[in-house]
């Protein structure tokens, strides 16, 4: 029996949502890249914008499986996780990777993208 793969949201190159076999798996989110933005204010958007997604998925962050978070500079680490601690349920942790990348706009300093199990 082969289980359906669902999308949502999708475009020419991506989906921002897809559901197969009880697992979500959420596009790489971004915030709207404000110059201004710092690492706090662009981790806060971006994880808003997961839970938003994760919801419309039918699931919610404290069934998160895995994590990657991509910095456009290492240096916000410490920023990006006082956000990220701060939004986990306790007992919540995904696996999770982090490393230094070039992100699509110089403006954008944090990408992260979600995998969770559906509720």
């Amino acid at each position: 029996m082969t289980t359906a793969i669902e999308r949502a949201h999708t475009g020419p190159r991506m989906s921002k949502i897809v559901r197969h076999a009880g697992v979500v798996y959420l596009c790489g989110q971004t915030s709207s890249g404000s110059p201004a933005a710092d690492a706090t204010a662009q981790t806060h958007e971006v994880l808003g914008r997961i839970d938003a997604l994760l919801r419309e998925a039918g699931s919610g962050r404290g069934r998160l499986l895995a994590a990657t978070v991509h910095l456009r500079d290492i240096a916000d680490f410490a920023a990006m996780n006082a956000v990220w601690e701060a939004w986990l349920p306790p007992g919540a942790a995904p696996a999770r990777t982090t490393v230094q990348a070039l992100l699509a706009a110089p403006e954008l300093r944090v990408e992260i993208t979600v995998v969770a199990a559906l509720a």
